[in-house]
């Protein structure tokens, strides 16, 4: 099996290199990475399954702006859109199931306006039956919890948006 920190750091290892693909096998795990343009990590097992991640359209962008005394507040949403490009993603290092708590009756890690540290861990991945800790790796405050306690999530998908320090 394979752990969280090898992952991550394969990962930063093919990406400051001319290599472009990458495969392991490791106690019946398959690990395979490749560099288009950014590194992609597909884990294979006995029974894979397939899950697909695809971002809703903004509500900005679904709909027609506005026109006359109606167009003041959509410019409201490009200084929101903004705002959110300033924020700080933490996304998710592999494809498994998001867990927001350390065990089904305990609290939450880390709830909206929550202040984190680099170490703060965030919520639990499980990958092959493996619990791995996810790290917050920036200071700043939790502004939004983007996925469901339980929700299976895909690798680079954003799963916490932070305002750094």
């Amino acid at each position: 099996m394979f752990k969280l920190s090898e992952i991550k750091e394969l990962v930063k290892l093919i990406d400051s290199t001319s290599v472009h693909e990458l495969e392991i096998e490791n106690e019946g795990a398959r690990l395979l990475i490749r560099k288009p343009g950014k590194p992609e990590v597909v884990t294979v097992t006995a029974a894979p399954a397939v899950h697909t991640y695809m971002p809703a359209p903004s509500p900005a962008a679904a709909q027609p702006a506005a026109v006359g005394a109606a167009a003041a507040p959509a410019a409201a949403a490009p200084a929101a859109a903004a705002e959110k490009d300033n924020l700080h993603r933490i996304v998710s290092p592999m494809v498994g199931t998001f867990y927001s708590s350390p065990s089904p009756e305990a609290g939450p890690y880390v709830n909206v306006g929550d202040r984190v540290g680099e170490k703060t861990v965030v919520c639990i991945l499980e990958a092959m039956k493996l619990m791995n800790e996810l790290e917050a790796e920036v200071r700043g405050e939790i502004v939004e919890v983007l996925v469901e306690n339980g929700q299976l999530v895909e690798y680079g998908q954003p799963l916490f948006l932070v305002k750094p320090e």
